[in-house]
């Protein structure tokens, strides 16, 4: 099985420019394959084991949705009911299910703390609902935010331990933790940008939702022997999936495929220096791990490619990636001018948009413009990104474009914009904020 892997995956690293891989393939609860390939510490030389611990990012989230479900089994949580945010007033509280299922309503967010003092002091701010609880799929951070805060609410045990009593000791899964350093660092990867530079130790202000570690034999294991934590029904429940685009859903923290073919099972994690992935196949009690220290999601994904192709043929790549389904369409807007804000927890930001011939669009704010080419997909009539700060404090941080996503819904434009920064060639992967924006014809 997978003769050729060593000289695949060595070449892969080579090619993409990532320091090291870990590949685990478990099967009816036992690892049956565990390999490891090129360095975990490029400055020392340090090499890749089977037994090094990597960064998951968003692969945390199945182990805090395994954690708050078994707390549901128990009794010391209700997963119907509601959840309150601090920025929810215009719609009702999302329960910790639809928080499970990213369809609480929130906008995509993510924050760095580097420890160098600079990072974004009060996330909750964030929090601000963008549709109605149960309506929509959108991918959310802060919810596994507010669900770790419930959990630890409901146990009495700060977040890293309630799920190690709750999910990874029952399984015997010594190696997993939860938090913003790995206890036993010398074990564990250390965590590059996608051009080589090493990572600090840093943490994020939504630890359920991506601090978690893990060597790769136990995360295949973890993949595939998690519901046996859970009563029967429960663990149906986690695979209910409500479909984000015609090849999968998302359930209770995993996302599920659907269509021919058997079950897949998966979760995908990326940050700074983490690429991450997990595939289950619960009917062929099979289960796979590719773990790498690199922002650069490449030699991630060609590797699972080459491993998942000689174990699962039948397989195919759209039943493991939740995207939404948002095909493009050429932007129709007429040409005018169009004035609002960007509301900030900081402030409302004044901004005017202006649509040219030949579907450009002008953005101005703070004194400074931007014009580029503007598209449209079937949930926005406006899609852009202009080479242009917030100036707000938190956008200042390390978030230096803005994107708009609106539509035109009763003579106005309305939607999301988005402080962020694209990728870390240049520096530390950036935050990534977004905001309510409203604009009325000038």
């Amino acid at each position: 099985m997978l003769d050729g892997l060593s000289e695949y995956c060595t070449g892969t690293l080579a090619e993409h420019g990532c320091p090291s891989v870990s590949v685990a393939v478990a099967e009816r609860g036992e690892v049956i394959l565990a390999a490891a390939y090129g360095t975990a510490d490029a400055a020392t030389g340090r090499p890749a084991t089977p037994d090094t611990v990597y960064g998951l990012a968003s692969i945390t989230k199945p182990m805090t949705a395994t954690a708050v479900c078994h707390a549901a089994d128990e009794g010391l949580l209700d997963l119907d009911a509601p959840v309150p945010l601090p920025g929810a007033d215009r719609w009702p509280a999302p329960t910790a299910r639809q928080l499970l299922q990213h369809r609480g309503g929130l906008g995509a967010y993510y924050d760095w703390d580097y420890g160098d003092g600079e990072r974004v002091h009060d996330p909750d701010r964030y929090a601000v609902p963008y549709r109605t609880p149960g309506t929509g799929f959108g991918y959310a951070n802060l919810g596994y935010r507010f669900l770790g805060r419930l959990l630890e609410q409901a146990t009495g045990q700060e977040l890293g331990a309630g799920v190690r009593a709750r999910v990874f000791e029952p399984l015997g899964l010594t190696g997993c933790h939860v938090g913003r350093v790995y206890p036993g660092s010398a074990s564990s990867a250390l965590r590059y940008t996608s051009d080589g530079r090493a990572y600090p130790d840093y943490d994020c202000s939504h630890p359920g939702a991506t601090l978690g570690w893990a060597p790769a034999g136990e995360l295949a294991l973890f993949a595939q022997s998690y519901d046996r934590l859970l009563k029967p029904e429960t663990a149906a429940a986690v695979r209910q999936a409500l479909p984000v685009n015609e090849h999968l859903g998302y359930g209770l923290g995993w996302c599920l495929s659907s269509g021919d073919g058997p079950l897949v099972q998966s979760h995908g994690g990326g940050g700074p220096g983490v690429a991450a992935m997990t595939v289950a196949v619960p009917e062929r009690q099979l289960s796979v791990a590719v773990l790498t220290n690199s922002t650069n999601k490449a030699a991630r994904d060609a590797i699972l490619r080459y491993v998942l192709g000689e174990l699962v043929p039948d397989w195919i790549a759209e039943s493991i990636t939740p995207v939404v389904a948002d095909p493009p369409r050429p932007m129709m807007l007429p040409e005018g001018d169009w004035t609002g804000r960007i509301s900030a927890p900081e402030r409302e930001v004044p901004v005017t948009l202006r649509v040219l011939p030949g579907r450009q669009a002008e953005l101005r704010l703070a004194g400074a413009s931007a014009t580029i080419a503007a598209s449209a997909s079937a949930a926005w009539d406006l899609r852009a990104s202009f080479p242009l700060q917030l100036p707000t404090a938190d956008a200042r941080i390390n978030s230096p474009e803005l994107g708009l996503g609106l539509r035109l819904e009763r003579g106005a434009l309305t939607g999301e914009a988005h402080a962020y920064k694209n990728g870390d060639a240049d520096g530390r992967l950036g935050n990534f904020l977004s905001h309510p924006c409203t604009l009325e014809p000038a």
